[in-house]
């Protein structure tokens, strides 16, 4: 009698079906699914949740050194691109599966359950009190933070650039002083400039402090303020 050769797959099968049978395999794969369906709705809770919590029960031996982040640091970044670091209940795009999954694994690598997550993004994507690129952390302790996940696109190269009058009064007053001194010497020259020694300084004198009051009045009376003013408030821009 020629014996017919098994496949892996079967193999396979025969083999489960002497350790367990489809009824009590199927309720065991439904019970680990419910299980997962049920720890991933409890992150969703927690991150949707406003948490005054400022720390949380690490496992210091198993995070990542290139992930843990100091207050200081978190402020030089968002005040140099213009960002907010806020409570994760407020942000108002969705939190992708792969970040709950990265939770997930992280409360169980590390036996606890992660709360107070705060993220870092740029304003619009907050919903912000009425008065690009984000990152998910959750805190350690001792004002330190624990990078948990990146998604969304890069900053764009040139934003830190482009928000840098807009970082703290010192660069703002210096970036009037440089359009100043750029429109003064674009500014034609006259018989009365040509005759008077010190019209170069009056013009520019008089084009810094146009400068300063024009933007100064746009920039406050539109609600704005500084990088370095904003970067952990919860209230809007108008």
């Amino acid at each position: 009698m020629q014996l017919k050769a098994r496949t892996l797959k079967e193999e396979l099968l025969h083999q489960r079906k002497k350790n367990i049978s489809v009824e009590n395999l199927l309720e065991e794969v439904y019970t680990i699914l419910h299980l997962n369906e049920l720890e991933r709705n409890s992150i969703k809770s927690n991150l949707t949740s406003k948490s005054s919590t400022n720390t949380n029960d690490f496992d210091f031996e198993l995070l990542e050194t290139d992930k843990i982040f100091h207050i200081n640091q978190i402020e030089k970044v968002c005040t140099d691109y213009r960002l907010r670091f806020l409570n994760s209940s407020l942000f108002k795009n969705e939190i992708p599966e792969e970040a709950i999954s990265e939770i997930r694994t992280l409360e169980k690598t590390h036996k606890t359950t992660l709360e107070g997550f705060k993220i870092m993004a740029p304003s619009k994507a907050f919903n912000l009190k009425n008065y690009d690129d984000p990152l998910l952390f959750a805190p350690i302790g001792n004002d330190y933070y624990y990078l948990i996940h990146k998604w969304g696109n890069d900053l764009a190269w040139y934003r830190k650039i482009a928000v840098l009058p807009l970082k703290n009064i010192i660069n703002f007053t210096f970036f009037c002083f440089l359009v100043s001194l750029v429109l003064t010497f674009l500014t034609p020259e006259t018989k009365l400039s040509k005759s008077i020694s010190y019209a170069p300084l009056i013009i520019f004198l008089f084009m810094f402090k146009s400068i300063v009051g024009t933007v100064s009045y746009y920039f406050f009376m539109m609600g704005k303020n500084f990088n370095n003013m904003i970067w952990n408030r919860e209230f809007k821009e108008n």
